[in-house]
Parts: C-alpha cells; sequence; structure tokens
C-alpha cells in the first residue's frame, strides 16, 4: 500500500492508525522473520510481509503546535512533518505489540536514512510508574543523507515518563509491547526520516 501523501495528525485526541507492514506478534521466535544467525526482523515495509498498525501521536495532545505524519513507500516508511517547540515540540508514530520476547537479543538495530536531526526510539513493556505506563529511550543521530545500520542495545535505554527520567525500573525485554520514534530535538522546523527495517540484534558470540 502507498499514501501518496503524509498524514498529520487532525484528531482532537492526536492519534491516527494506518496500516504497516510488519509481523502479526505473540512472541519474536513464532512470530519474527529470521534474517540470519545473529539478527531477527521486526518490522520491514515489503508486500511480502504480514501487516500491522502505525499511529501518530503529535504535541497536539497536549496542545502543543508540531505537525508530523508518514507515508508508507515501496519498502520504506518516510516520517516527515515539522516541529515547533511553542509547545510540546514533538511528533511521533508509534507501533502497539501483542508481548514480545526479545531477551535473547543484544537490542535494536534500525536501517533508516535521515536529515542529521537528532531521533530518538522509545520502548514500552510491562513497566508501570504510579499506575501508569514507563516508556524507555534513547537518543540516535543518523549521518545526514547517508542510509544507516543503528544499533541501540537495550541497555542505551533509560526509563522515563513523558519526559521526565526516572531511576527505575530496568527494562523487561521478555515483554515488549510498543515501539515509538520520536522527533524531539527540541528544535523548530521541518524533519524527514525514511524507516527501512526494525530489527532486533545479537552481538556475535
Amino acid at each position: 500500500m502507498i499514501l501518496e501523501k503524509p498524514i498529520f495528525l487532525r484528531a482532537a485526541l492526536g492519534v491516527v492508525l494506518i496500516a504497516a507492514y510488519c509481523p502479526q506478534f505473540v512472541s519474536a521466535p513464532a512470530y519474527g522473520k529470521e534474517v540470519s544467525m545473529e539478527t531477527l526482523l521486526l518490522c520491514g515495509f515489503g508486500n511480502d510481509q504480514p501487516r500491522c498498525e502505525w499511529s501518530v501521536q503529535n504535541d497536539t495532545v497536549m496542545g502543543g503546535r508540531s505537525a508530523g505524519g508518514f507515508q508508507l513507500r515501496e519498502d520504506e516508511l518516510f516520517f516527515s512533518g515539522l516541529t515547533n517547540t511553542n509547545g510540546g515540540g514533538f511528533s511521533s508514530i508509534r507501533l502497539s505489540l501483542p508481548s514480545i520476547d526479545l531477551s535473547e537479543y543484544t537490542g535494536i538495530r534500525l536501517n533508516v536514512r535521515a536529515d542529521g536531526r537528532k531521533y530518538t526510539w522509545s520502548i514500552q513493556t510491562d513497566a508501570l510508574w504510579r499506575g501508569r505506563k514507563v516508556s524507555y529511550w534513547t537518543d540516535f543521530t543518523p549521518e545526514e543523507s547517508e542510509s544507516s545500520l543503528i544499533d541501540i542495545p537495550f541497555t542505551a535505554f533509560l526509563p522515563q515518563f513523558r519526559g521526565f527520567k526516572l531511576s527505575g525500573p530496568p527494562m523487561n525485554t521478555r515483554n515488549i509491547t510498543e515501539f515509538a520514534l520520536y522527533q524531539y530535538d527540541k528544535t523548530d522546523g521541518p524533519f524527514s526520516l525514511t524507516l527501512t527495517s526494525v530489527e532486533a540484534y545479537k552481538n556475535e558470540r
């Protein structure tokens, strides 16, 4: 499926759902696609891969003024928009998952091409803080206009709640329930990032 125009957030609650391509997860070994002995394909965008739903959430959920969305192109997802720091200052896309177990893996590998701005990858598990979902964030900055493989070990992710850093709990990689990609570098202006695949990887032994 190809969308000819970016879909930007318009709903009052700030959420738009669109179908993309990735496995229908129950557990990683059963539903992920083995690419090699050391990687597991978690999300790709080719026609030969099962479908799942990505969503858009921008800072308009908290009164902000940023706009962002994505297009599904041939074999890739194109995330773009305009951040405005007069408000929340962020745009994000999210992929909700039934629980997947990545405890046998070292981290997340992203195949991206971007604009030189800093981005954030987020993971959610079953962890709660005061009864609310904890997210685990880490930042990465791809080389401008070049395809990059970004390896992010799970140890690099830090717990936070709505942008505030927490002291814990540690990430439970046996129960991952959401991935998210943020543009949240506290800078005004246009952004764009092309995502080709998301994999779990393990260090060679």
